[in-house]
């Protein structure tokens, strides 16, 4: 199904935020969070909206994937929804694929959708999900993880994407950060106004490959993707997956650049090794156009991980840039997916080319 397109730029009216997986949003220690969120949003002239379920608690949300699956359904069918945002990431949104797919609830209530759709982690899932119905979707930001930074404002990086998006339903071109940030360790009240800590940042570094690539963006989270293939984590989740045929086939990855980033979880360079390995065993690597590769949090295994690159995908023509600020090391940019992207490593700049088929 081919991908839907913005037929004029969309500003945002109001956002509808989503708990498709963890359910931490409803949480009484994140209330200061979600009110500083809620605040920040609103200042920007934006009505915004918790969908039914998404702030009812995390045993609420664990034992019923069927009340985040109708959320996300009853978002895409308001026709006063503008932009659905992610309240966070987690680790089962696969759970939703019956409640989504049985009767391809999903592919009709998604149809010739121009919403926004916002996210990352185990969000990855929810991308993957909307690809299958032709939908192309943002990827990098989430509500608790961003637009509730408890500075005393969104980490500017960050902002800039986020207020474009809102502004105009696009992404134009990425850029790196200047700066990186050390993730919190603590995000209760005492936490509100206290600056994060900063270091100088290293661009975007092209590890092989032609400085200039392009093609359609697909990935996300390297764990959640890895999880789709393992049933380490979740034993049903593999099995699940095939069912509902939710990771793009060889074909569908031909011409695409891979996306991937890695979580909090600071995998061991054993452990993604092992991740990049299944990667290269359902045939990515010899069909994609290149690879794009997020910062570690903290530069965790930063080395480690960009000798594994190199040495997993054993493809030294396959162009790989590494140091992308997205997904779970902050600031985050914003990548729109399933939109022509040209990467220039030289000139240090990702350019997306915004129009219809």
């Amino acid at each position: 199904m081919p991908e839907k397109y913005w037929e004029k730029p969309v500003r945002v009216k109001k956002i509808a935020i989503v708990s498709p997986s963890l359910g931490l949003l409803g949480e009484p220690f994140v209330k200061h969070e979600k009110e500083i969120g809620f605040r920040r949003l609103r200042s920007y002239g934006i009505e915004v909206v918790a969908a039914a379920n998404a702030c009812k608690g995390i045993e609420f949300l664990k034992r019923h994937p069927e009340a985040r699956a109708q959320d996300l359904l009853d978002a895409f069918r308001d026709p006063s929804v503008d932009m659905i945002l992610c309240a966070i990431g987690g680790d089962d949104t696969y759970r939703l694929l019956p409640h989504l797919f049985e009767h391809d609830e999903l592919l009709h209530a998604a149809s010739n959708s121009q919403k926004i759709f916002l996210g990352f982690s185990d969000a990855t899932v929810n991308h993957f999900m909307l690809h299958k119905a032709g939908i192309h979707t943002f990827y990098g930001q989430s509500f608790l993880s961003d637009v509730c930074e408890l500075e005393d404002e969104m980490l500017p990086y960050s902002r800039k994407y986020f207020e474009e998006l809102l502004a105009t339903g696009t992404i134009r071109e990425i850029r790196p950060s200047d700066v990186w940030y050390g993730e919190r360790t603590a995000f209760d009240e005492s936490q509100i106004g206290v600056k994060r800590v900063r270091h100088p940042n290293r661009g975007f570094e092209l590890l092989q490959g032609n400085a200039v690539f392009s093609g359609k963006i697909l990935g996300g989270c390297i764990e959640t993707i890895y999880d789709l293939f393992d049933h380490a984590r979740h034993d049903d989740s593999p099995a699940l997956c095939r069912q509902y045929d939710i990771f793009p086939s060889v074909d569908d990855w031909r011409g695409k650049i891979l996306l991937l980033e890695s979580s909090e979880e600071c995998a061991k360079p054993e452990i993604y090794q092992k991740m990049l390995q299944t990667l290269k065993a359902a045939g990515i690597f010899e069909v994609a156009n290149g690879v794009l590769a997020g910062k570690p949090m903290n530069e965790v295994h930063y080395e480690e991980y960009k000798r594994l690159l190199i040495s997993e995908i054993n493809k030294p023509d396959l162009p790989v840039m590494y140091n992308l600020n997205v997904g779970h090391a902050t600031p985050r940019c914003i990548v729109p997916l399933n939109v022509e992207a040209t990467v220039d490593a030289a000139r240090q700049v990702i350019r997306f080319a915004w129009g219809r088929e």
